[in-house]
């Protein structure tokens, strides 16, 4: 586990200043800044439109009697991959990217779903139900 919070805060940053720093000797400083700033309201914007569409279905969803299960998952990439685009940084902004597209958005909620299921199956999640 502090394996994972090392590299999360301590690798990939220094991984992330190292390519924009690399971009930036030879775009220039200018460019590399227009270049962040271009992929975060890119982001912003399409994070804004797949939420907005997802709640939407959602909503759909729960008016014809069903569990969104779908798109809960749908919502919560969407969020991972806006919170992604906030952090500044050339692969960051790829893999938020990749989680707001919808169909590199289906792959991932794929993985996600089976590893949830594994996670259940093996009894290191467990659901309960406070209502019936």
């Amino acid at each position: 586990m502090i394996a994972r919070l090392i590299t999360l805060f301590v690798i990939s940053p220094l991984i992330e200043l190292a390519i924009l720093i690399w971009i930036g000797t030879r775009i220039g400083f200018w460019p590399t800044i227009a270049i962040v700033v271009a992929t975060g309201t890119l982001g912003a914007l399409l994070a804004r439109t797949q939420g907005a569409r997802v709640l939407r279905q959602m909503q759909a969803d729960l008016a014809a009697g069903r569990m969104p299960a779908s798109h809960l998952l749908d919502g919560f990439l969407i969020l991972v991959g806006g919170i992604l685009l906030l952090t500044p940084g050339v692969l960051s902004d790829v893999a938020g990217i990749a989680l707001l597209l919808p169909a590199t958005r289906t792959r991932f909620k794929r993985a996600l779903r089976r590893r949830l299921e594994w996670m259940i199956q093996s009894g290191q999640v467990e659901f309960i139900a406070f209502f019936r």
